[in-house]
């Protein structure tokens, strides 16, 4: 099988750097050497390794694509920028007919579903790829349709731990908190508990130094009316790693669904685990 061609979007983020370095190390794909990035930035490109990737700002993307597209032909656009690109990026992949992975958080995604389905492209669309949490998100979906109601009048509190340049709240914790209310449990996402000082995630969190810069802790504790009785759900990861392994298993997914002529058609990494991870 060819390799697939592979634009990542949103460099010089942490993210979207840790992916492209996998991407650049896997035979299964190539790596499309250029990737939007933000209004912000004032470099003209990013080296990783030894490949010199070209940045595109906004207002360069439609000029840039139809080089790009007519130099590389197909291929697969991964999107880890920033919140309040999520909806423009995404009518950007759409009016171009890029199929597109969205691994960033935020944005209207109930218009970004939309414009998807309106396309005629397709594309995943999660608010984790990490798979081994997605599965965790699952298995509390499943609950949460089959028991409704199970904790109902227990009470419950969120904290999620993330790096100091994460400009939104979890979105693995929007989603798992929506189960929760399902099971009867009155939260509000307003509720979440949310930390992004470094200093406090060492002294009170005890997160380890070298992750502070890149890190996802995330723990629901709920607590029966009398204090009697307490559980508690528990997901830490370190690192970007397991985002970046996600993606890879997205990329292949939408690649073989593009293939078979998929069009108009919004998958999550549900989807990508039912058809093997990868």
């Amino acid at each position: 099988m060819d390799s697939i061609k592979v634009m990542v979007n949103g460099l010089p983020g942490n993210v979207a750097v840790n992916l492209t370095r996998h991407i650049l190390a896997d035979d299964r794909f190539t790596a499309v050497p250029f990737s939007l990035t933000g209004p912000e930035i004032t470099a003209a490109d990013h080296t990783i390794d030894t490949t010199r990737i070209q940045l595109i700002r906004p207002q360069d993307q439609d000029s840039a694509i139809a080089a790009i597209k007519a130099e590389y032909g197909d291929f697969i656009s991964v999107d880890f920028t920033h919140p309040s690109a999520v909806n423009p990026n995404a009518e950007f992949y759409c009016r171009q007919a890029l199929p597109f992975v969205m691994g960033t958080t935020g944005g209207d995604r109930e218009h970004l579903a939309a414009t998807v389905r309106s396309s005629s492209i397709s594309a995943v669309i999660a608010p984790n790829m990490a798979k081994q949490i997605v599965g965790f998100q699952a298995m509390m979906e499943y609950a949460a349709t089959t028991f409704p109601g199970l904790f109902c009048d227990y009470s419950m509190t969120v904290r999620e731990s993330h790096q100091q340049g994460k400009a939104d709240t979890s979105g693995t914790a929007r989603a798992i908190i929506r189960n929760f209310n399902q099971l009867g449990i009155d939260f509000s996402e307003g509720d979440i508990q949310m930390e992004r000082n470094p200093e406090i995630q060492r002294s009170a969190w005890k997160i380890p130094e070298e992750h502070i810069g890149g890190h996802g802790w995330h723990t629901y504790t709920l607590t029966s009316p009398d204090k009697t009785v307490c559980f508690e759900f528990t997901h830490n990861v370190n690192g970007r790693d397991i985002y970046a392994l996600g993606t890879m298993d997205a990329i292949n997914f939408l690649y073989q669904q593009v293939t078979a002529g998929s069009k108009g058609t919004v998958f999550t990494m549900i989807d990508v685990l039912r058809a093997g991870g990868n």
